[in-house]
């Protein structure tokens, strides 16, 4: 793994137009990794972050800091450096701090879970030190005087949970005097030293949809008699997709998956109740405020076609994350001055859901995927598994990201 210095980064044995300062100590570098390993050691879930909230408190404060603890009593807020009337807008930096409920299967690391069923398999872990580690990096620089502007660091809860903790975060002044917000996901498909840049949405939206269908039920030798529920709720599972693709342009990607279908309990019998759950994912902003009523009535159609009575509890999740262009070209700018422009890949638009995205209704800003992958490694793991894991090499990454985009921020560039 590479090593961060405070070497001038030269692009093939050319320097750099700009050397900026705030490259990570190697000191702090393996402190950042301890802390790291000690948040993967003891993961909690969303609204449930105490500890994880108490140790970034206390380093915060260690180093000089007042960070305000969310009203909510998870999460977060810190600003570094003082400012003034005429301070323009801050940048702010997020990072989300909780963890999955599900077990950690790694093997062979000295810091897998210690708590049953709870793992960061998403590597918020790594977010948040990362996010930590640059407000470090950056109140030094401030007491140095090398700090252009203020900038906020925001460690989120629960944004595991739909709808996220961001709008929480948010009603917890969060973005108050905030210009632009900038953030990193782990991506274990890019290699380490390495980020992924995406204009426009990054992330689909992901929304969680309950699906309740009653009838008078019966015999299975009277169908006819009755509602047949099991018909009718096969018919949603399978018709309900296939006509919102006829009724949405196809270009925006909504599409709905069922994760659950049960109903009855006899083979002779015709039950009285049924219930579908699963997601409605949609890569279109514009799509997404459509979807609920869409849905609804495509739901409604098909089970009527059977008789069959429905209660539908659409919640709506997140939105996509549609990243700002002029905040894509800061992060580019920022990671060339670190790394040299060929450390930059452009990423594909995923389906997965990030509550980043609601922080972005309200300024503009931009989310980076941060390669967690070891050079060489064919293991292809992936989010969300119980072996997930990262390179910490990543951490100085990002830190380094971080640091370089609060410096370029702050000169207007």
């Amino acid at each position: 793994m590479s090593r961060a210095s405070d070497a001038q980064p030269t692009v093939q044995g050319e320097a750099l137009p700009e050397a900026l300062p705030g490259t990570l100590p190697e000191d702090l570098r393996a402190e950042l990794i301890a802390f790291r390993r000690d948040l993967h050691m003891h993961p909690e879930l969303g609204n449930q972050e105490f500890r994880t909230t108490a140790a970034i408190k206390a380093r915060l404060e260690k180093a000089g800091l007042r960070p305000r603890v969310l009203s909510t009593g998870t999460g977060l807020i810190c600003d570094v450096g003082t400012r003034d009337g005429s301070t323009p807008p801050v940048l702010a930096l997020r990072a989300d701090i909780d963890a999955l409920p599900i077990p950690d299967t790694k093997t062979g690391v000295p810091y897998r879970s210690t708590v049953p069923d709870r793992a960061h398999a998403c590597g918020h872990d790594v977010h948040t030190t990362a996010v930590l580690g640059a407000g470090l990096v950056l109140a030094d620089l401030d007491r140095r005087g090398l700090l252009p502007n203020p900038v906020r660091l925001i460690f989120q809860p629960a944004e595991e949970v739909l709808p996220g903790g961001a709008p929480e975060t948010i009603l917890s002044g969060a973005l108050e005097g905030v210009g632009r917000i900038i953030g990193v996901h782990c991506d274990p498909k890019v290699d380490v030293g390495r980020i992924g840049l995406r204009v426009g949405a990054i992330t689909s939206a992901c929304d969680r949809l309950e699906v309740s269908l009653d009838g008078p039920g019966g015999h299975t030798a009277r169908p006819h008699l009755t509602t047949d529920l099991v018909t009718a709720a096969a018919k949603v599972a399978t018709e309900v997709p296939a006509l919102l693709a006829r009724r949405v342009d196809a270009r925006s990607g909504l599409a709905v998956t069922w994760g659950r279908l049960e109903t009855g309990h006899a083979c002779n019998v015709i039950p009285q109740h049924a219930e579908l759950s699963g997601t409605v994912r949609c890569l279109d902003l514009a799509a997404w405020r459509e979807a609920p009523d869409l849905v609804h009535a495509a739901i409604d159609e098909v089970a009527g076609l059977h008789g069959a009575k429905t209660v539908i509890d659409y919640v709506q999740g997140v939105p996509p994350v549609v990243n700002d262009a002029a905040v894509i070209d800061l992060l580019a700018g920022a990671m060339t001055a670190r790394r040299g422009p060929q450390s930059i890949e452009s990423t594909e638009q995923s389906l997965g859901g990030e509550d980043f995205s609601w922080y972005l209704e309200h300024v503009p800003g931009a989310m980076a995927r941060l390669g967690v992958r070891t050079p060489g490694d064919t293991a292809r793991l992936d989010l969300h598994r119980g072996d997930f894991d990262a390179d910490e090499e990543a951490i100085t990454v990002a830190v380094e990201l971080f640091t370089a985009a609060a410096l370029l921020d702050g000169r207007g560039d």
